[in-house]
């Protein structure tokens, strides 16, 4: 019997240069939708384009308007869906494993990635599974941790017994944290591959900081302004928001704070915070320099399995103030690059915060070092990462990384144009 590296010596001998891959990627959210998913999963489809593969974007058609004008030869399917409850401008697929077996069945993928496990993600591994496709899955949603907030905390076990049954029936599941890799092997999930997020440092910069900007948020530029970004839910923990902003007001009475984001809770946050600042949601430049012209940035979320907001504060230059989790736990160095507080310890956090809004000389030098520390989060690399587990997914062979990682898939060359 052959030894790993023997093998490893025989596939680089006898593949074949690299090709483009034909990629099924299948999600339920998609821009202009605003939400982490949605952002990353559109910078990994950028990325995958760029370097040549042949993208079959599979995902519920949104409201009028918000299609592709040249959708049909965009390589998008786009299938029916239905809005959540409480946020109508989202959309879930319906299933669809009839549609996407005949689909699959007459433009085979080389790859399926599966973004989402809802009813659209589920018909696609019933349906790769049935055609012995190769599929990956990416865990992005912390389902089962929102449901205390919803006063269905009895569907915890549930929803997890789901999302494992789901994910392991993949090649391997992409996680964005060591933490998260390690609560769901906890958990008894299999096969799961780190692979982080990325952050656009050219978008995100401290040069759009804007005095006018400010000035609209009833800010001088020597006022301290507390930042948020994200939707206003539940689930985000904004009553630590709120306790922490108080605390920072024992020191500096005129700080302001600013909200982005829009959700079933802004009415009552408006009631709550009548001083505060509610931008709603902003796009692309805007959302850059809301953030470049903030001072602090304060994210009390406990459900991320990232939070994409947390680079991007960074990289805009602002001292983050957040829990020991996700993104901020694996980015943020604690008195360094940004200041955390120990998971569900709510009044820690609002001391931290208070500690922040006392001392503006730290809270510049953590927000340059927070730029300095994220500058090597380059997208390309993480759609390198991609690449490769979609190569070990087509192999079979992940445990020969990093030597197979890199090689191309070597699977029969097909001559008919992808098409939705």
């Amino acid at each position: 019997m052959a030894t790993a590296s023997e093998d490893t010596i025989l596939v680089d001998t006898y593949l074949p240069q690299r090709r483009s891959l034909r990629v099924a990627l299948v999600t339920e959210t998609y821009p202009p939708e605003v939400n982490g998913v949605a952002a990353t999963v559109s910078r990994v489809v950028e990325g995958l384009r760029e370097r040549g593969h042949q993208l079959q974007l599979v995902r519920p058609r949104q409201a009028s308007g918000h299609e592709l004008a040249d959708a049909p030869h965009s390589g998008e399917v786009l299938m029916r869906g239905f809005s959540i409850p409480r946020y109508p401008q989202l959309k879930m697929g319906l299933p669809a494993r009839q549609a996407l077996l005949r689909l699959w069945t007459t433009q085979r993928p080389d790859v399926v990635h599966i973004v989402t496990e809802g009813p659209l993600g589920w018909s696609a591994l019933q349906a790769a599974t049935r055609l012995r496709l190769p599929m990956v899955s990416d865990f992005r949603t912390n389902f089962h941790a929102y449901s205390s907030h919803y006063g269905v905390g009895w569907l915890r076990t549930p929803v997890m017994a789901y999302l494992r049954k789901f994910h392991n029936r993949t090649h391997c599941t992409m996680v964005p944290t060591d933490a998260l890799r390690s609560e769901l092997a906890a958990a008894g999930f299999q096969r799961l591959r780190l692979v982080a997020r990325g952050v656009d440092t050219r978008r995100f910069t401290p040069a759009r900081r804007s005095d006018l900007l400010r000035a609209q948020w009833g800010a001088t530029p020597n006022t301290l302004v507390a930042l948020c970004v994200g939707r206003l839910a539940a689930e985000k923990n904004l009553g630590a928001l709120i306790d922490a902003a108080a605390a920072m007001r024992e020191h500096e009475p005129g700080m302001r704070l600013v909200l982005v984001g829009d959700g079933p809770e802004r009415t009552r946050l408006q009631k709550l915070c009548p001083d505060a600042v509610f931008s709603g949601v902003r796009h692309g430049d805007d959302l850059a320099a809301h953030y470049a012209s903030a001072d602090i940035f304060l994210f009390p979320s406990m459900t991320e399995t990232f939070g994409n907001v947390v680079p991007e504060a960074m990289a805009s230059g602002l001292a983050v103030v957040a829990y020991d989790h996700a993104a901020a736990g694996q980015l943020v160095r604690h008195g360094h690059n940004g200041l955390l507080a120990r998971f569900d310890d709510q009044p820690e956090f609002c001391r931290v915060a208070r500690r922040a809004a006392a001392d503006r000389a730290q809270v510049r030098a953590l927000g340059l070092q927070a730029r300095a520390s994220v500058l090597g989060l380059d997208w390309s690399r993480i759609v390198d990462a991609v690449e490769s587990e979609y190569t070990a997914a087509i192999w079979g062979v992940s445990a020969y990384a990093p030597a197979v990682l890199a090689a191309p898939p070597c699977t029969p060359q097909h001559t008919d144009p992808v098409r939705p």
